[in-house]
């Protein structure tokens, strides 16, 4: 074998042929990881759950006790010290994020007594899952509550072929109703 190419069926592979594909290969590589696609604008989300004027948003510091039970909730601890959330009275809206199986999805979520009012798929990163983004998906969790064991108090269908990206949704609802909880001291069972 000479060191200008390789040995296919008998023949040797052109030494451009070989530096071309070469150099597609990273391009290939980076073709394969699905792109970011923004369902809603983090803003038209803000303005929508507070009637077009959304407040400055607050910081939420996640204390030593709040961290212990964000990790129950998400299976992991937030690599943050606080969070931003906003709030006009009894009701606040949080941006969120959670991996799916591979790429974070990016959710929103607003809460007012206690209960979710609804819930918006902003970002979605993955190449599968996708159905998450439909209102009858999403629907399912409007009027939910967090339960004494941190749970939902409502049953939420699964998506063939979504479930782990179900699964995180499901995971950034409860934390949004725990955090709402802990910011307005209001919606515990």
């Amino acid at each position: 074998m000479a060191a200008s190419g390789t040995i296919r069926n008998g023949r040797r592979a052109h030494p451009v042929a070989r530096a071309v594909l070469l150099c597609l290969l990273p391009v290939l590589v980076m073709a394969r990881e699905p792109a970011a696609e923004t369902i809603t604008a983090p803003e038209s989300f803000l303005a929508g759950a507070f009637d077009g004027a959304p407040p400055k948003p607050k910081a939420l510091w996640l204390t030593p006790d709040v961290q212990k039970t964000v990790e129950r909730i998400m299976g992991h601890r937030l690599p943050v010290l606080r969070l931003r959330y906003w709030q006009k009275g009894a009701r606040t809206a949080w941006v969120l994020e959670e991996i799916g199986k591979e790429q974070p999805i990016t959710a929103g979520f607003v809460v007012e007594k206690g209960e979710l009012k609804e819930v918006a798929l902003l970002i979605y990163r993955e190449s599968r899952g996708g159905e998450i983004r439909y209102p009858y998906f999403r629907d399912q969790f409007v009027g939910a509550r967090l339960g004494p064991d941190l749970a939902l108090d409502s049953d939420i269908d699964g998506i063939s072929g979504a479930t782990l990206s179900v699964h995180a949704m499901q995971r950034m609802a409860r934390l949004a109703l725990f955090l709402h909880r802990q910011v307005t001291g209001k919606g515990a069972p």
